[in-house]
């Protein structure tokens, strides 16, 4: 990567894929720090190499789960089937790979524009971003991994600004209701289609999330006894939206148990439209001391 890029600028370029056979692309990592690649990085850049094979169509779910923990420091091959292309809908199932092993494996539906009936969910009242101290841009996303890599505490900046409105004490945390709402943006201007906005909230949507089901227990991905991880992921688009405005993220945890905790968010543009649904489970094992 250019380091005189910026963490967006950097971003945006992995979300340009090299295609090296018919629906098969390679997309480069990014090393942040972390033991693992970030989830939403693998989930960005397989929704693009799913749009890549069907451009004049619109994302309007994607669905996903996590096999294994991807290395920040390989490159990732995907590979795309062409499941069915209808009059109005266009399935793909792609695989994410590296060394020949699957880390990632996401269907996703394409939707020609088409009107409906439309009803939607009321934004929650919350201030506004401009009154709330930005998190600290050197903190990683959810679920917390450790430096391995770079074998240091110092994380480089994010490309997503994140403004959290309840947050909490990563190190001392105390138990909360299971839900927060977090307002984020890109960390820049970004052109480009909706299909790519679309690509960018995908990577985004895995930030804070898995964190909400931890909130009534006092648990942070900090804690040295926990070990978290995104399991599956899905979305669901309903308008366009832009990546460098302001976007709200209210999440909520409806249940948790055997491990496993269960995540909703709504993705609110600033102007109160609901333009994007999140589902996440994720596994959060508290190892007790022997």
């Amino acid at each position: 990567m250019n380091p005189a890029q910026t963490p967006l600028e950097q971003l945006l370029h992995l979300f340009t894929l090299e295609p090296v056979a018919p629906d098969h692309f390679i997309g480069q990592s990014l090393d942040l720090g972390f033991r693992n690649l970030f989830g939403g990085h693998i989930l960005g850049q397989a929704l693009v190499a799913a749009g890549n094979t069907c451009e004049e169509r619109s994302a309007h779910s994607l669905h996903a789960y996590f096999i294994r923990g991807g290395d920040p420091l390989a490159p990732i091959h995907y590979h795309v089937e062409r499941i069915r292309d209808g009059n109005t809908f266009s399935v793909r199932r792609v695989v994410a790979s590296q060394g020949g092993r699957p880390i990632l494996i996401l269907s996703s539906s394409f939707q020609a524009d088409e009107e409906g009936f439309e009803h939607q969910a009321t934004m929650p009242d919350v201030p506004a971003p401009e009154t709330l101290a930005p998190a600290v841009k050197s903190q990683p996303p959810d679920p917390e991994p450790v430096g391995a890599q770079t074998g240091g505490s110092n994380m480089p900046d994010l490309a997503i600004e994140i403004r959290p409105i309840s947050p909490v004490d990563r190190y001392h945390p105390q138990k909360m209701e299971p839900a927060q709402s977090v307002w984020f943006r890109a960390a820049g201007p970004v052109a480009g289609n909706p299909a790519l906005h679309r690509c960018l909230l995908a990577y985004a949507s895995d930030f804070s999330l898995l964190g909400t089901c931890l909130r009534p227990h006092g648990m942070t991905y900090y804690q040295p006894d926990m070990v978290i991880a995104s399991l599956d992921h899905a979305m669901w688009f309903y308008q366009d939206f832009r990546m460098d405005d302001w976007l709200l993220y209210a999440c909520e945890s409806p249940v948790a148990g055997h491990a496993r905790g269960l995540n909703h968010g709504n993705i609110f543009s600033r102007d109160g439209k609901l333009v994007a649904c999140v589902t996440q489970e994720g596994l959060i094992r508290h190892v007790k001391k022997s």
